[in-house]
C-alpha cells in the first residue's frame, strides 16, 4: 500500500492514536480528514495541524454516520483510505447489574457497531479507487481481555473477527484491509487523561510509526510493542498472560 498522495479519513482522529496517526500521514503529503465528536477538540487539531479537514461527527449514531459518508463522496471522491479509530474505555462492574452500562455512552455502539457500519458505508467508495484501504485499530486486549474493561475487550475481539472476514470478502477487490493492534498507549485520552509511562505501554507517535511502516510493506496484522506476542502465543500462554494481568 502506498503510505503517499492518498485521501485518508481518520475517526476520532483529534486526539491520541489518531491525531498522531493525522500528523504522519500529513508529513508524508496525504491529504487528511479527521472526525469526531467534540468540535473543541477539532478546532485544536486544525490549530496544531492547519492543512487538516475537521468534521464533527458522532460515529455512533447512524445519521451522522450517513451525512459523513454522503459529505465525503461529494467533495472528496477521490477518498481511498478509511481509518476506523474512535473508540473509548470505560470501567464496568456486573456486580452492580446494570448501573455502570447505563451511565454513560455505549462502547459497543461507539467500538464495534461504529466500525461495522462505517466500513459497510465506504466500501463501494473504496472500491472504485485504484488503490484503497480500510485500517481497523483494535487492541492487545482484544486478545488477552483486562476484566476491568469488559466491555471494552470485548469490543477489540470483535473488531479482530470481524477485520479477518472482512479482509477474506475484499480479497478481489482493490480494498485491503489492516488491523492495527495497539498495548496500552500512555498519552492518550481513551482512561479520561494520559496515563503514566511504563514498560508495559508506548506512545501514540510510535502507534502511528508502526502503521506508517506496516501499511508500507503490507503487514496486514500490525501489532505495536508488547502486543506483537500475543499473534503468536498459545491458548496456554494467553491464558497465562490473562491470569497474570488480572491477578
Amino acid at each position: 500500500m502506498k503510505t503517499r498522495d492518498n485521501t485518508i479519513l481518520i475517526s476520532g482522529g483529534a486526539t491520541g492514536i489518531g491525531f498522531a496517526l493525522a500528523e504522519s500521514f500529513v508529513k508524508l503529503g496525504n491529504n487528511v480528514i479527521v472526525c469526531g465528536r467534540r468540535m473543541e477538540k477539532l478546532e485544536d487539531a486544525k490549530r496544531r495541524l492547519p492543512s487538516l479537514t475537521v468534521r464533527q461527527c458522532d460515529v455512533s449514531k447512524e445519521s451522522d454516520r450517513r451525512a459523513l459518508f454522503e459529505w465525503v463522496e461529494k467533495d472528496f471522491k477521490d477518498l481511498n483510505v478509511l481509518v476506523n479509530n474512535a473508540g473509548i474505555q470505560r470501567r464496568v462492574d456486573f456486580t452492580k447489574g446494570t448501573e455502570d452500562l447505563l451511565r454513560k455512552e455505549d462502547e459497543i455502539d461507539i467500538n464495534f457497531k461504529a466500525q461495522v457500519y462505517l466500513a459497510a458505508e465506504f466500501v463501494p467508495l473504496l472500491s472504485r479507487q485504484k488503490e484503497a484501504a480500510i485500517v481497523n485499530v483494535s487492541s492487545g486486549l482484544g486478545f488477552v481481555p483486562l476484566t476491568v474493561f469488559p466491555i471494552y475487550s470485548a469490543t477489540k475481539a470483535a473488531i479482530h473477527s470481524f477485520t479477518m472476514s472482512l479482509r477474506f470478502q475484499l480479497r478481489k477487490t482493490t480494498v485491503k484491509v489492516y488491523e492495527v493492534i495497539p498495548p496500552t498507549v500512555y498519552d492518550t485520552e481513551l482512561k479520561g487523561k494520559p496515563i503514566e509511562k511504563a514498560e508495559w505501554t508506548v506512545s501514540s507517535s510510535e502507534v502511528a510509526e508502526a502503521v506508517v511502516k506496516g501499511l508500507g510493506e503490507d503487514v496486514f496484522e500490525i501489532a505495536v510493542g508488547p502486543s506483537k506476542r500475543w499473534l503468536s502465543s498459545s491458548k496456554t500462554e494467553l491464558d497465562q498472560a490473562f491470569g497474570n494481568i488480572n491477578h
